[in-house]
């Protein structure tokens, strides 16, 4: 990881608004962050200070905990989502929580939810996250049920015949 960190110099540029209730959690996460040389952190404990952050300051990336009351991070997420409500519907999030199972990562993702990260986390495992929003941004897709970064993973190149029953209509 090391030898990595000084090829991503724009991490010391980047501006993170981090979203928890726990204080300790943010305080973790704004040493690890402080580590990649980010240390343009800003600080919510709720979804409406996060969004009072968010209307007066230029932020990059966005790491939210998912179980926050009265609002959680996933009804924020799909709220910044919303190209009619959000200044900034690109932004990048980072969705870290303890839930780990797969309905809920689903879920996640199919809120627009960038990048996926599970409680306990390492540092290395958050710094491979914001290297791959920095180095290699997602496209977003708009649909009728769907905005939000590009959900396949994969970049297959993939020549043969159609491989969904539907690819005609």
């Amino acid at each position: 990881m090391a030898g990595e960190l000084s090829a991503d110099m724009a991490f010391t540029k980047l501006r993170v608004l981090l979203v928890d209730d726990n204080a300790a959690m943010r305080g973790l996460v704004r040493a690890v962050l402080g580590a990649f040389g980010c240390d343009n952190v800003f600080e919510a404990a709720d979804v409406k200070r996060a969004l009072g952050i968010l209307s007066v300051e230029q932020i990059d990336v966005i790491i939210t905990d998912w179980k926050m009351s009265p609002v959680d991070g996933l009804a924020m997420v799909r709220h910044l989502r919303n190209p009619e409500k959000s200044s900034n519907p690109f932004i990048p999030i980072v969705m870290l929580t303890a839930y780990a199972e797969p309905s809920r990562v689903r879920e996640a993702r199919d809120a627009g939810v960038t990048e996926f990260l599970v409680k306990p986390f390492s540092a290395e495992q958050l710094y491979k996250r914001l290297q791959v929003i920095v180095n290699r941004p997602r496209p977003f897709v708009r649909t009728k049920m769907f905005f939000g970064p590009d959900r396949r993973r994969l970049n297959n190149e993939y020549e043969g015949p159609e491989r969904r029953e539907d690819a005609a209509l």
